[in-house]
C-alpha cells in the first residue's frame, strides 16, 4: 500500500495517511489552542484575582495608614488629655496635701492643747489623789488610835460611853436626861432617862463587853472560833445578869433596862450568831440596842415629850386659837365694810358720770339756740374748765 491510498472510509469520504496525519495535527493545535486559551484565560482570572488581591491590600494598607494616622492623633489627644489631667492631679494632690498638713497642724495644735488640759486636770486629780492619802493616812492613824482604843478596856468602855451620850445629846433635852445618876442601891447607869408621866427613870448600860468579839475575828481555826463563841457567851451573859441585878430596881427605874452597844457590824454578829443570847436578854428584861435602835429609841422618847408638852399647854394653845378665831372675825367685818365702802364709792363714781353726761347734753342744747341779734351763746368747754379747775 502506497503512501496515496486510503487508510480509511468514514461515511463514503476516503481518509489518506497524510490527511489523518494533517488532522491530527490541527486536532492537537485546535486542543493546544484550546489549552493555551484556557491557561490564558486562568492566568488572567489569575491575574485579575492578584490585582484584586493587591487592590485589597492596598486598600487595607490604606485603611490601616488612616487608622494609624487616627491612632497617632488619638494617641498625642490622649498624651495632652493625661498631661493636663497629670497637672491637674499634681495640682489637686497638692492642694490636698496643704490641707492635710494644715489640719494635721491643726489637730496637733489641738491635740497639744487638748495634752496639755488634760495633764493640767491630771495634776489637779494628783494634788486631789495626794490630799486624799494624806487624809487616808491621817485616817489610818485614827484607825489605829481607835484600834487602841478598843483594845483598851477602859478606853473602850469611854468610847461607847461617849457615842452613847452624843445620841442622847441630839435627841433629847437637858432636863429629860442624866449621866452617872446613882440610884438608891448605889448603882450608877451610864445614862438614865425621865419619861414624862412616869416617875421611873430608864437606865442605859455603855459598858459592852468586846473582848470575845475581838477573840473570834481574830480565830484562825475551828477550835479557837468555838472558844471565842464560848468567850462571847459567858460575857455577854454576865453582863445582862449585871445589868439585871443592878439597873431594875421597882419603883424607881423602869420594867426594862438597855444594853449599848456602839458598833452596828457587832450588833449584826450578836443578833445573827447568838441569838440565845438576845433572848435571855429579853427574858432577863434588858433590850440590846445598836446605834441605831438607840436613834430610834430616843425618836420615840422625844415624840413623847413632845406629846406630853403638848397635852401641859394645851390650854395655852386653846386660848391663842380663841385670839385667831377674834382676829378672823375682825377681819371678816373689816372686810365687809370694806366692800361697802367700794360699793358706796363705786355708786357715787356711776352718779358722777350720768350727771356729767346729763351736763354735756344741757350744754350741747344750749350751744344749739339761735339767739336774734347775735351769736349764738357758746356752751363752756368743759374740759377746759376741768383743767382750769385742776
Amino acid at each position: 500500500m502506497n503512501a496515496a491510498s486510503p487508510i480509511a472510509v468514514i461515511d463514503g469520504f476516503a481518509i489518506s495517511a497524510a490527511g489523518a496525519l494533517g488532522a491530527a495535527l490541527a486536532v492537537v493545535m485546535l486542543l493546544t489552542l484550546i489549552a493555551l486559551g484556557r491557561a490564558s484565560a486562568g492566568r488572567r482570572r489569575e491575574r485579575r484575582a492578584a490585582e484584586e488581591r493587591q487592590q485589597a491590600i492596598e486598600e487595607r494598607f490604606a485603611a490601616l495608614a488612616r487608622s494609624s494616622a487616627e491612632l497617632n492623633g488619638k494617641v498625642g489627644a490622649m498624651a495632652e488629655w493625661l498631661g493636663s489631667r497629670q497637672a491637674d492631679l499634681a495640682r489637686v494632690v497638692s492642694d490636698r496635701l496643704d490641707s492635710v498638713g494644715e489640719r494635721l497642724g491643726q489637730g496637733l495644735e489641738s491635740q497639744a492643747q487638748t495634752t496639755g488640759e488634760s495633764l493640767g486636770r491630771l495634776n489637779e486629780r494628783l494634788a486631789v489623789i495626794d490630799a486624799a492619802q494624806s487624809r487616808l493616812t491621817e485616817m489610818t492613824r485614827e484607825v489605829v488610835s481607835l484600834k487602841d482604843i478598843l483594845s483598851n478596856k477602859q478606853a473602850r468602855g469611854a468610847f461607847g460611853q461617849g457615842r452613847m451620850e452624843a445620841i442622847v445629846r441630839d435627841g433629847l433635852p437637858a432636863a429629860a436626861y442624866d449621866f452617872q445618876f446613882t440610884l438608891s442601891n448605889r448603882a450608877r447607869p451610864d445614862c438614865v432617862i425621865r419619861l414624862p408621866g412616869d416617875p421611873r427613870l430608864l437606865a442605859v448600860d455603855a459598858k459592852f463587853p468586846l473582848e470575845g468579839f475581838s477573840a473570834l475575828r481574830a480565830a484562825r481555826d475551828e477550835e479557837a472560833r468555838r472558844g471565842a463563841q464560848a468567850r462571847v457567851r459567858a460575857d455577854v451573859g454576865k453582863h445582862v445578869r449585871d445589868i439585871a441585878e443592878r439597873y431594875l430596881v421597882p419603883g424607881e427605874t423602869q420594867d426594862v433596862a438597855l444594853m449599848f452597844v456602839p458598833s452596828e457590824a457587832i450588833y449584826s454578829d450578836l443578833v445573827e450568831h447568838f441569838d440565845e443570847l438576845v433572848q435571855k436578854a429579853h427574858r432577863a428584861r434588858v433590850v440590846i440596842v445598836s446605834p441605831t435602835l438607840m436613834m430610834m429609841a430616843i425618836s420615840v422618847a422625844q415624840a413623847i415629850l413632845r406629846d406630853a408638852r403638848m397635852r401641859d399647854e394645851a390650854h395655852e394653845i386653846q386660848a391663842e386659837v380663841g385670839k385667831l378665831l377674834n382676829d378672823v372675825r375682825l377681819v371678816v367685818e373689816r372686810a365687809g365694810k370694806l366692800e361697802a365702802h367700794f360699793r358706796q364709792a363705786q355708786d357715787d363714781l356711776a352718779g358722777l358720770g350720768a350727771a356729767s353726761a346729763r351736763i354735756v347734753r344741757r350744754a350741747g342744747r344750749i350751744e344749739s339756740m339761735d339767739f336774734a341779734g347775735g351769736e349764738p351763746a357758746r356752751a363752756p368747754d368743759l374740759v377746759s374748765l376741768a383743767r382750769q379747775a385742776e
